[in-house]
């Protein structure tokens, strides 16, 4: 007995839902490309990270973005060149203690090259003894956060807008 497309897809959704009904979790297939370039080559990539954020989860995503582009550009024989700007409650990322799972994020990328840059307007604001942040040197230190993310960008650097 044939039966019709119709037929199929409520036999297929009815399947689905006595499957969830039973707290199975449907298989999901996903269909991957390989993905290709329509542009010249990478070469070198240079993006500032703003993080004004005292949101884990902020840093988190951010953090992960860079070293996911980390990994990607050297599969793609590129470079990049990446600064996280820490400024007013973004500055949190790196006091004391720290998570160990941030911990770790932040120590890979400084093996990467990733730089953090570090605002002196919100160490003053704030009262922070610069010393008391996470592997921070006085050389990471900037005047302005701000500043230093529109000098980049002034200076062919890409700027990551979300925050």
């Amino acid at each position: 007995m044939l039966q019709s497309s119709k037929t199929r897809f409520l036999l297929a959704a009815s399947g689905a839902a006595c499957a969830l009904a039973l707290g199975f979790s449907p298989v999901a297939l996903a269909n991957y490309v390989k993905p290709t370039m329509h542009h010249a080559p990478f070469g070198t990539v240079r993006m500032v990270v703003p993080i004004t954020s005292s949101d884990p989860g902020v840093w988190a995503f951010k953090l992960r973005n860079i070293a996911n582009s980390e990994k990607g550009i050297k599969a793609w024989k590129g470079k990049l060149e990446a600064r996280v700007v820490l400024y007013g409650p973004g500055l949190k990322l790196l006091e004391e203690p720290m998570d160990p799972a941030l911990q770790a994020t932040v120590d890979q990328l400084r093996r990467e090259g990733v730089r953090f840059a570090i605002c002196n307007n919100t160490l003053k604001g704030m009262n922070l003894d610069w010393h008391t942040l996470y592997g921070v040197r006085e050389s990471d230190i900037v005047p302005s956060g701000f500043l230093e993310v529109a000098w980049l960008a002034e200076h062919g650097w890409a700027v990551d807008p979300m925050n």
